[in-house]
């Protein structure tokens, strides 16, 4: 199954390895789902983790990158002509239509309300995952 993956949920799966984000890097790691992604969602992974506020080892966040990377699928996506609330969260919408992905994020009012953008828990649950 192909995800497309908001950085909120990463920043709250690095805080808590026991809630629903961490359950969806889980999902990754077993092969469960496929995250989707493209150069602009990298490095936003990237620079996001990376911010000095939160803390996280940079060892931790190479190897979740990598991760991504190789267990993940880069495409390269088309742009869309949508406005959005926040018009840097275009990409992650752009990609899931791309792949045909479900879009998992923590912000789901930034995104037009469609049956295929869910919050982790509600992705969770739909799939019994």
């Amino acid at each position: 199954m192909f995800v497309v993956i908001d950085t909120n949920i990463f920043v709250s799966a690095f805080w808590s390895k026991n809630g629903n984000p961490a359950k969806i890097i889980g999902l990754i790691q077993n092969g469960i789902i496929t995250p989707c992604y493209d150069y602009r969602i990298l490095e936003e992974y990237e620079e996001v983790l990376s911010r000095a506020k939160f803390g996280f080892d940079k060892w931790e966040i190479n190897d979740f990158l990598a991760q991504i990377k190789n267990d993940g699928m880069s495409i390269v996506a088309k742009d869309i002509d949508i406005s959005l609330f926040d018009e840097s969260d275009k990409k992650f919408y752009e990609v899931a239509k791309q792949c045909n992905a479900i879009l998992i994020t923590g912000n789901i009012k930034h995104f037009p309300p469609e049956n295929d953008t869910m919050l982790p828990a509600d992705f969770l649950s739909k799939f019994e995952l």
